[in-house]
């Protein structure tokens, strides 16, 4: 099956359009650092919602510390900022902070353990845990409470696969604090592979029982509405159902794609010194959410996301309950790859399409045009739906359609052009050599000469070409053609009688005058042909009249036809002086017999500076025996 240009091109922009669409469906590992960038300019692009106003971040700052004293304080003094916080009227407070162990002033008189005990089993405070992923460790059966009972809903065969994480161990609170606590949530939150954080789990699994993140906790508590079910729909996608019948799209592993409100300190912060102070006006908790962490040099822990280099992991926290409150979740579709892929197949060939209508310019121009309405779209689609459909392997599909037929278009213009100057080179072959036979024709010996030239034109501008003064303009191509085109020099001699052409004597002084109108002959024969065809300024045909017309000049300007001197001669008619020359004295005539090489060349070299060119003689003389091989294998 053979492809017409045309299609060749099409042909060769499906393919980088079938790839891509394979690497849509496939998503390898290899490409993860490209779609987490794509995601990143699309989130930036789009414009931060502002925060919910439900809630707050109570910092544990460093001026909270020069105040009160060096982290971690005293149990009690936690204890009563949770009952400030509570007083002012806070809906929940979650601590973003670990009780792993017991506190420093544990066996004075009063038990700081016990007495922020008692402040939690007032209520209305989220306890915070981390669980671990190494080797199975010897953890405590209470270490971790106040699972989520929720069923989780499956496809139909898709039961090996676990729509969340699968924990080992955990960090807990102290057995005293745990058991005080009526609710708890997990901190963890890890980077991507890349260290930036862009998404957080909602939900983990823990010796076969759900378990929720302190944000999802703290919602929990505060709003009494608890999550229903767990729907794993696809290895990419999950829902988790709220009892009201709405719910969260999350990721393959119960993730929640976190839509940042903007760069750190976004959110309402308060130092807890002004609540222990008794400095914070009261409204600013009544009716929140407060996360409680810190942020004080050497005690807090940052994390990196695509907005802020330097983002609090309270902060975290209390973006995934923003999420939550404000259902303006970032998520990606159930059928997500599916469209992407069509999307990638579609602009493929769309692409395809233009550059074979419009050509590569304005196909080009025209799969920009797509390629910024793909990316505009899908920013458009994240900033009001929240939808995240990558453009990324549309983009690789176009612009590796974009690129092949770009090669294969000038593939193909290459080859038109190589198959081009082969035709203009045989043509050009073919005329010489009929033109050679038509000389070959009036005179037999004539054509012989003409054929032998051709070797020794190629061997002097060869020679030649490595004086400086005349590299430049006897490049290779130039001296393929001044080898190719130096049969003609004596076309001209068509156009001279037989009786002259064929006479066995001297040329009588009216004889020689009209012998020597051959130069003009040949000239004018290319320059009619010229004419007639609408043929200017051609290369092939500026040489060729260069040769016919000059190659009897002389150095001194005692030459003919037109009495050029010195660099008036085209380089050309220089070399073919030199050439002919040789040729004649070394070849048996009607009227004389031939030198001897060593004669000719000495001939030549003795009109060095008067007949012949000083540069082209010199360069003759290191050929020489090149020539002298030729002119004998011609005699034999």
């Amino acid at each position: 099956m053979t492809f017409g240009p045309g299609r060749l091109v099409i042909f060769c922009g499906l393919l980088p359009t079938l790839a891509a669409a394979v690497l849509s469906v496939g998503r390898p590992g290899a490409l993860r650092s490209l779609e987490n960038g794509t995601y990143d300019i699309l989130l930036r692009a789009a414009p931060s919602a502002a925060p919910s106003g439900r809630i707050v971040i109570v910092d544990i700052d460093d001026r909270s510390l020069s105040t009160i004293g060096q982290w971690p304080w005293r149990r009690d003094v936690l204890g009563g900022l949770i009952e400030r916080l509570r007083s002012a009227g806070a809906a929940v407070v979650a601590l973003d902070i670990i009780f792993a162990e017991p506190d420093r002033y544990e066996g004075l008189d009063a038990s700081p353990d016990e007495q922020l005990a008692a402040t939690l089993r007032a209520g209305g405070v989220v306890l915070g845990y981390a669980l671990t992923f190494d080797a199975a460790a010897d953890v405590p059966p209470d270490c971790v409470r106040h699972p989520v009972g929720l069923p989780v809903i499956r496809r139909d065969g898709d039961g090996a696969h676990a729509p969340f994480f699968l924990a080992t161990g955990a960090i807990c609170n102290l057995p005293v604090l745990t058991a005080a606590s009526g609710a708890a949530g997990f901190l963890n939150a890890a980077p991507d592979p890349d260290g930036l954080l862009r998404r957080a789990p909602l939900l983990m699994e823990f010796r076969g029982r759900l378990y929720p993140s302190l944000a999802l906790a703290a919602i929990v508590a505060s709003t009494e509405k608890r999550p229903a079910a767990l729907r794993a729909a696809n290895v990419n996608t999950s829902f988790l159902v709220f009892g009201d019948g709405q719910s969260a799209p999350l990721d393959g592993r119960s993730n929640l794609l976190l839509r940042f409100r903007g760069p750190r300190r976004t959110f309402p912060y308060v130092s807890a010194l002004d609540v222990l102070r008794g400095g914070a006006d009261p409204e600013t908790f009544n009716g929140k959410i407060v996360f409680v962490g810190t942020t004080a040099l050497g005690t807090r822990e940052v994390v990196s996301t695509p907005l802020d280099t330097l983002f609090a992991g309270v902060e975290v926290q209390a973006t995934v309950a923003d999420n939550l409150l404000q259902r303006d979740i970032l998520h990606r579709t159930e059928h997500g790859t599916a469209i992407e892929t069509q999307a990638v197949i579609i602009s493929g060939l769309v692409a395809a399409l233009l550059v074979r209508r419009f050509g590569l310019a304005w196909g080009a121009l025209a799969v920009v045009l797509t390629l910024s309405a793909l990316w505009g779209g899908a920013g458009w689609l994240m900033s009001r739906t929240g939808v995240f459909l990558s453009p990324l392997f549309p983009t690789l599909g176009v612009a590796g359609a974009l690129a092949a037929m770009t090669v294969a278009r000038f593939t193909i213009e290459r080859r038109r052009a190589d198959r081009a100057g082969e035709e203009k080179e045989t043509s050009q072959k073919l005329m010489v050599q009929a033109l050679l036979s038509l000389t070959a024709v009036r005179d037999a010996e004539t054509g012989r000469h003409s054929r032998r030239t051709q070797e020794y034109a190629r061997v002097l501008a060869g020679e030649l070409a490595r004086n400086p003064r005349f590299r430049e303009h006897l490049t290779s191509e130039r001296i393929g053609l001044l080898a190719s085109l130096a049969p003609l020099h004596d076309i001209g001699k068509v156009g001279v009688p037989d009786r002259l052409l064929n006479k066995p004597g001297q040329l009588t002084a009216e004889e020689l005058v009209e012998m020597r109108q051959h130069p003009r002959h040949g000239r004018d024969v290319i320059v009619q042909a010229q004419q007639r065809v609408g043929v200017h300024d051609d290369a092939i045909l500026g040489m060729a009249k260069d040769i016919v017309y000059t190659h009897h000049e002389k150095w001194d300007g005692t030459g003919y036809p037109e009495g050029l001197r010195g660099p008036e001669i085209p380089i050309p008619g220089r070399v073919m002086s030199v050439v002919d020359v040789y040729d004649a004295c070394t070849t048996r005539t009607l009227y004389r017999t031939p030198l001897s090489h060593d004669d000719a060349v000495a001939l030549i070299v003795k009109g060095r500076g008067t007949h012949f060119d000083p540069d082209v003689v010199d360069a003759f003389v290191k050929v020489s025996p090149i020539f002298g091989r030729y002119s004998a294998e011609a005699e034999s």
